[in-house]
């Protein structure tokens, strides 16, 4: 595993690579590519679907009414958000937020990977349906599988709703997410006292990231 300021230093690296990416349609009409915030060496990584308006206009992930929402959930579990690493599945906005379309998830979804080699978290939250898909390789929609944590390549995986669907929904849904975050926290409090049981060797983290690749 190469050092921690070894893996900064290609995080950086790789998000000065992703702000000329032209890999797919997005790249003409962004603003500016949204690669990723927070401590780039981070105990949990949390991944949503694209970025918004607000997102494309200042170049950093859940920074609008969502971002505010979700910057409340990780307060509420004593995490604030310069201490977890927040990314999208997709860098660059879909016009009119649009979903995300399959070949774009395709183009992009390398970056994804290497941004979770090397943050190295030890859990994953993923916010909505396309992170929840991609990650877990699953057609069952988020209501049906959050609330449960699932083993992923070494690190433990838990899934919720997106903030955005949850500032359209309402209470009920804001209560589910934080229930999510607080076994995301008792998880990640786990898997910092017995790290053993949180570490992926090389090989294993490399099988898993391939279905990112």
């Amino acid at each position: 595993m190469p050092t921690l300021e070894a893996r900064r230093e290609a995080l950086q690296l790789l998000g000065k690579q992703a702000t000329g990416c032209v890999a797919c349609r997005l790249c003409e009409s962004r603003t500016q590519v949204v690669f990723g915030d927070g401590d780039s060496a981070a105990d949990m990584m949390l991944i949503g679907e694209a970025p918004g308006f607000h997102e494309d206009q200042q170049g950093l992930p859940f920074v609008g009414a969502a971002g505010q929402l979700l910057s409340r959930l990780l307060s509420e579990i004593g995490l604030p958000r310069d201490q977890v690493y927040i990314a999208n599945v997709l860098k660059c906005r879909p016009p009119g937020n649009r979903d995300p379309r399959e070949d774009e998830v395709q183009a992009c979804k390398g970056y994804l990977a290497q941004q979770v080699k090397l943050v190295d978290p030890l859990v994953v939250v993923t916010l909505g349906n396309f992170s929840t898909k991609l990650l877990l390789k699953t057609e069952s929609g988020i209501t049906r599988v959050r609330g449960r944590v699932y083993p992923w390549w070494g690190r433990q995986l838990v899934p919720t709703f997106h903030p955005a669907a949850a500032l359209r929904s309402g209470a009920s849904v804001v209560g589910a997410m934080q229930a999510d975050f607080g076994l995301a926290k008792a998880v990640l409090d786990r898997a910092r006292a017995e790290p053993e049981q949180g570490v992926p060797n090389a090989e294993q983290l490399d099988l898993g990231l391939a279905v990112l690749e």
